[in-house]
């Protein structure tokens, strides 16, 4: 077997920039630490809007070929990153993007929304199997903005941590593993709200014309809900080279960024979790995903 390290980080991921945005600095300062980061993106992103004028042929209502560009963009992120373990889910092009909620793509052949969900994380369990990771991200239940891909990437990764602890599920796909922790990325309302207020005064110096608002951020939620918050500072240029090199889908104007209706929001830098399963040592907020798992080593070897 593999000498793996003791500390292991699973991302699940709908589209290539969504770990950027979301958890760059996280992943940017646990692969610098030294624990293992595997990302896993479920589609390539192929129905993305594309904000550069001399890559709009890649739209899928042209030329098409915008899949296999966020292939390259999401690799040059994740050597931004410092992460070196990342893939897609049953393998690239397995499960195609669905487009926004109600509209035809949802129902394409080999769209992620139509796929069946133990199907698709069968291909999920063999990943955990292979990297044995203690701590698990993805969405809400609501995808963080009701996207069907967000929404299909947490039923899968919700149900591949099921599936993967089950010695009965999937034997040829490894032997169990029984993830101890599992969040699910948000962000806390005054943090935002203090976000664009900040924006909001900078905004005429900016690239940018205008704001988005607070309640276009995917995730928000009350303050009293996030249990975790990983401290990113020392990684907010990788964070921010990250987001750029998703040039099809992020334009970065530190600290600040906007997605292809080029309305602005904060980039932020700390990033906030809500714990969903697991057991958070104390009742202060986490500063580390990996708190409270213990000696991990000694913890791995006795399940063995």
């Amino acid at each position: 077997m593999t000498e793996l390290p003791d500390r292991r980080l699973l991302l699940v991921h709908a589209h290539p920039d969504d770990e950027s945005i979301n958890n760059g600095a996280t992943m940017a300062r646990y692969a610098a630490e030294g624990a293992l980061v595997t990302l896993v993106t479920c589609t390539l992103g192929e129905e993305g809007e594309v904000i550069p004028p001399g890559l709009a042929h890649l739209a899928p209502d042209r030329d098409g070929g915008l899949g296999p560009h966020r292939v390259a963009e999401l690799a040059a992120a994740m050597k931004e990153l410092g992460v070196t373990d990342h893939r897609f889910l049953g393998g690239p092009g397995r499960f195609r993007d669905s487009g926004m909620m109600g509209v035809e793509q949802n129902h394409r052949p080999g769209a992620f929304w139509s796929a069946d969900v133990d199907e698709a994380a069968a291909h999920l369990v063999e990943v955990i199997r292979e990297v044995r990771p203690q701590v698990l991200v993805t969405y809400d239940p609501d995808g963080g903005y009701g996207h069907p891909d967000h929404i299909q990437a947490h039923r899968v990764a919700l149900r591949a941590t099921e599936l993967a602890a089950d010695p009965a599920a999937h034997p040829g796909l490894g032997a169990p593993w029984e993830i101890a922790k599992v969040y699910w990325n948000r962000v806390p309302r005054p943090v935002v709200e203090d976000g664009f207020a900040r924006l909001r005064t900078a905004l005429p110096g900016s690239p940018f014309d205008a704001s988005a608002a607070v309640d276009d951020v995917p995730g928000v939620v009350d303050d009293t809900v996030i249990t975790t918050e990983i401290d990113g500072t020392a990684y907010a240029t990788a964070k921010a080279a990250a987001m750029r090199a998703h040039a099809t889908q992020i334009e970065v104007a530190e600290p600040w960024f906007a997605l292809s209706n080029m309305l602005a929001q904060p980039l932020l830098t700390t990033e906030y979790y809500e714990l969903v399963r697991g057991e958070r040592p104390g009742a202060d907020r986490e500063t580390d995903l990996f708190a409270g798992i213990g000696d991990l080593t000694e913890r791995e070897t006795e399940t063995r």
